[in-house]
């Protein structure tokens, strides 16, 4: 099954954060089905369940042994919603608030893509958060949040643009998520709207975070940073 963003971003030509200054033509949502590698106890086959967030340590959702490094994907909303990052592709339904995969992704660049749908209004949540592997402590790696809960409006989407423009991270975490995009379709009020397509990369440093999220880690993980990616 091929995901709908690659085609939509290119063809397109998308504007990051157009907050609605333009009508586009987005095709059908992808296929309600969800596909991939999926990692650790929490997982079987094609489906996972959520952490106990409240839990200690990794929350049940085990550690990679390979050298990759894991991540839950958590989709909230009383919508549908997709998103696929590499070879994996995750659907939420309307029946189900709340939706998580784990995954495990190697070091390097990894394309995340998010898709959104509903006639009169999305409302999305999208979260992805890195497992310490030495810490147990999981990283505020990426959220994307328009309407959850409520309805997303061009007015909100406007509102965040500053924020999403510089997406916040966890320094304490070895991900920094760059190249946001994202682009809309319009629900009939003209207010709302009814697609929300958002694309984002995940940049995967080398390092192992060694501090757990909540430290102070601001110059030390910029140091480790500088160390992975030197300066020719």
């Amino acid at each position: 099954m091929r995901f709908l963003l690659p085609s939509l971003l290119g063809v397109l030509g998308v504007c990051s954060c157009s907050g609605g200054a333009h009508q586009i033509e987005i095709g059908a949502p992808p296929a309600k089905m969800t596909q991939g590698t999926f990692a650790g106890p929490l997982c079987s086959g094609a489906s996972c369940k959520c952490r106990d967030a409240s839990a200690p340590g990794d929350g049940g959702a085990g550690v990679p042994t390979d050298g990759t490094k894991r991540f839950e994907i958590r989709m909230t909303s009383a919508q549908q919603l997709w998103i696929k990052i590499r070879d994996n592709e995750m659907y939420k339904s309307a029946e189900r608030p709340e939706e998580c995969f784990y995954i495990d992704l190697p070091a390097g660049e990894s394309v995340v893509e998010m898709r959104a749908s509903e006639p009169n209004g999305v409302a999305a949540e999208w979260t992805i958060r890195e497992l310490g592997t030495q810490t147990k402590s999981w990283y505020d790696t990426f959220t994307f949040n328009c309407g959850q809960p409520g309805v997303c409006s061009f007015d909100e989407l406007r509102e965040k643009k500053a924020d999403y423009t510089d997406p916040k991270r966890d320094r304490c975490g070895s991900v920094k998520a760059k190249s946001l995009v994202w682009d809309t379709g319009r629900s009939p009020d003209q207010l709302h709207p009814s697609e929300l397509a958002v694309k984002v990369t995940l940049d995967v440093y080398k390092f192992v975070p060694d501090r757990p999220h909540g430290s102070d880690c601001g110059k030390k993980q910029a140091a480790e940073h500088d160390e992975d990616n030197p300066k020719m």
